[in-house]
């Protein structure tokens, strides 16, 4: 009766897979023969086999941006999971409002930083010399316009006969004032005009930019008396080697902290045209320069880190000479004179650098002592003058410690 039992279920063993597991339970359980032990090995290795021959759903989750995981990687809840073959990683993107299937993106490649602007003038405007007489030929023409008044006015008839007399002209009736004598007492008039009213002085350090109806005619850098064209509009100009104590300028250190810089400037007129007529007012330029400069360099106050003033007025004077050199201003050197806390941070800070130095003076004070201490006991005991165990070594030190700090505490204050 058992062998017919063991006999179908083996039979039925590879049609069923694993569900005649539950089948066989009973059987196997209520039978106590050889037989039906043979019987239940050969379902526990056709169990076994099951997994291998039959195909086991892979659960995995999808993911459009990664990849495929299988679930048995997150939740282990089977003793031996089946591997899993995966298919290579694919990184998928949704695709976006407006594009075609199959179309790719446009993609922005990354631009170069672009370069602050350098500024820049009129590339007329090159100083060029300009054309002037010397000085006697002004005072040449004027005396010839004075003599010429003179001569016509003898010809008119109206120098008095004393005058005439004491001049030793002679004796002339005159032809009154015709329309002769009016020409000729202007072309005198016009010549004494121009003779005179050219003349110039130059002086050292300083140059005129000439113009006429607004076009520029050259500059005139020399010395002595000269003539120049009364016509022409002349701009006095300084060249000479100035500085310049700037006001109170707003800045910041490296912290962010307000402060207010007072900046001396070096610094002269290297091109006379640029300067005077590529900018409204030169010196105004080199005043917002020097402020736009400040607001970019970090500086600290003075006295607190002794190489910073000294690299601060490198870079800003490197900002103002490249910002200036365009107008024809040549910078020298910017360096801050005086660098103070802004007026509403000022208390706090005065407060702040007060007890930072405090702090340093009481290390300084501790290392001293610490110092001296460890001196004295190390002599007394390298030298053999005592000899101290553990506590009395400690003893030694904290009474050293306190006459020493005590010591410092009477000599400070």
């Amino acid at each position: 009766m058992s062998t017919n039992t063991t006999s179908s279920t083996d039979s039925s063993t590879p049609s069923t897979g694993s569900s005649a597991a539950p089948s066989t339970g009973p059987s196997t359980g209520s039978s106590a023969d050889p037989s039906t032990g043979s019987s239940a090995a050969s379902v526990t290795a056709s169990r076994a086999a099951a997994p291998e021959a039959g195909a086991r759903p892979a659960r995995l989750i999808h993911n459009e941006a990664t990849t495929e995981i299988p679930v048995h990687l997150l939740f282990r809840d089977d003793p031996a999971p089946a591997p899993v073959p995966l298919r290579p990683a694919v990184v998928a993107r949704r695709q976006g409002p407006g594009e075609r299937p199959g179309e790719r993106p446009a993609t922005r490649r990354p631009g170069s930083a672009r370069p602050r602007p350098v500024p820049s003038v009129d590339p007329e405007l090159k100083e060029r010399p300009a054309r002037v007489l010397p000085g006697a030929a002004g005072v040449a023409a004027g005396l010839c316009g004075v003599a010429g008044c003179a001569a016509t006015s003898w010809w008119a008839g109206l120098v008095p006969p004393l005058a005439a007399q004491a001049l030793g002209l002679p004796a002339y009736a005159g032809a009154g004032l015709g329309p002769a004598q009016w020409a000729a007492y202007a072309a005198a008039g016009v010549l004494g005009m121009f003779g005179f009213g050219g003349l110039a002085r130059g002086r050292t350090g300083r140059a005129w930019v000439l113009g006429l109806f607004g076009r520029y005619r050259g500059t005139v850098r020399r010395t002595g008396l000269m003539w120049v064209n009364p016509l022409l509009l002349r701009r006095r100009v300084d060249v000479r080697l100035r500085h310049w104590r700037s006001e109170p300028m707003p800045a910041a250190d490296g912290n962010g902290v307000a402060l207010r810089a007072v900046t001396l400037v070096v610094w002269r007129v290297r091109d006379t045209v640029k300067a005077t007529l590529g900018v409204e007012d030169h010196e105004t330029y080199l005043r917002e320069c020097v402020e736009a400069a400040l607001a970019r360099v970090p500086v600290e106050p003075l006295g607190t880190v002794r190489s910073s003033a000294g690299v601060a007025g490198d870079t800003l004077t490197r900002l103002v000479a490249a910002d200036a050199a365009p107008v024809g201003l040549e910078v020298f050197s910017v360096r801050p004179v005086r660098v103070e806390y802004a007026p509403e941070v000022a208390a706090a800070m005065h407060r702040r650098r007060i007890a930072a130095l405090d702090a340093a003076q009481r290390a300084s004070v501790l290392t001293s002592v610490v110092d001296s201490v460890e001196d004295t006991v190390t002599r007394l005991t390298m030298r053999g003058l005592v000899e101290l165990d553990d506590y009395e070594r400690k003893v030694l030190v904290k009474d050293l410690t306190v006459a020493f700090c005590a010591g410092r505490g009477d000599t400070g204050a």
